[in-house]
């Protein structure tokens, strides 16, 4: 249906996700109960793949939807397609999880269309139920269907937030860069670069991250400390792997660059 659709099924062998605090089990309880889950915190601090990892030890499909602008109800539901000469009804992945009993995840929700929230709520309460008024079916929720999204509230103006009556109808988690020894594991682990230079490049993002709002909009994600990481592991110079990771991503004003480079030197000499 929508270019940003990504399906994963319930795999053996779970994406690696090392916990911060009891957020397995608080998500094990959602599930087991039926709730759904909205999860709050800075882009890159590992939402989406903490989603990938719960559903795998679940075992069920999981169905990510990364939501934009032009994202409507009907991408998430589905339309009516032609086909072969035949105008076929084709379910969108919100529509195939429900069916299904599968996980589905909207990775930044707030920036969909406002439709799509209200397409929600019937499954965010105890109907559990997805009424698709093109067909007039009303699909109760197989069981094992999860409702998970995310989004950063720090990142949000006023036109783009999540109603109250919204937030409301899930349980939600807070989350964040992780502390600097457990983000040095997390990137040790993805990138294959020895613990004590990954520390290096956390101390690095943390000092990064200290400029957030005033010289720059967003801090380093983990994902591009694992990106450093990776590119050193491989042999590239820890200059122009901090460069293309870490500081080009965050700016394209070239007086704020240099004053990243600056700060770079004064953490790696």
């Amino acid at each position: 249906m929508d270019g940003s659709l990504h399906l994963e099924t319930g795999a053996a062998d779970a994406p690696f996700y090392l916990a911060q605090g009891d957020e397995c089990d608080v998500f094990t309880a959602a599930y087991t109960n039926n709730l759904p889950v909205l999860l709050k915190g800075p882009t890159g601090c590992g939402k989406t793949r903490f989603v990938a990892h719960m559903a795998a030890q679940l075992g069920r499909p999981l169905y990510t939807v990364a939501c934009h602008d032009d994202l409507a109800a009907a991408d998430l539901i589905g339309r009516y397609l032609l086909k072969g000469g035949e105008t076929v009804w084709v379910d969108g992945p919100l529509t195939r999880a429900v069916r299904e009993g599968a996980i589905c995840y909207l990775d930044e929700v707030v920036e969909a269309r406002k439709d799509v929230t209200v397409v929600l709520h019937p499954l965010t309460d105890d109907r559990r139920i997805l009424p698709i008024d093109r067909t007039g079916e009303e699909l109760e929720a197989a069981p094992g269907f999860m409702l998970v999204a995310s989004y950063n509230p720090g990142y949000q103006n006023i036109l783009k937030t999540l109603k109250p009556s919204t937030r409301q109808r899930f349980l939600s988690m807070e989350f964040d860069f992780p502390a600097a020894p457990v983000e040095a594991r997390i990137v040790a682990q993805e990138s294959g670069l020895d613990p004590d230079r990954c520390a290096a490049l956390v101390r690095l993002a943390g000092k990064l991250r200290g400029l957030k709002g005033q010289d720059l909009e967003e801090g380093v994600s983990t994902r591009l400390v694992v990106y450093a990481a990776t590119l050193i592991a491989q042999g590239m110079s820890v200059d122009r792997a901090i460069l293309a990771a870490m500081v080009e991503p965050l700016t394209d004003d070239e007086d704020i660059k240099r004053g990243l480079l600056d700060l770079v030197t004064a953490v790696f000499g």
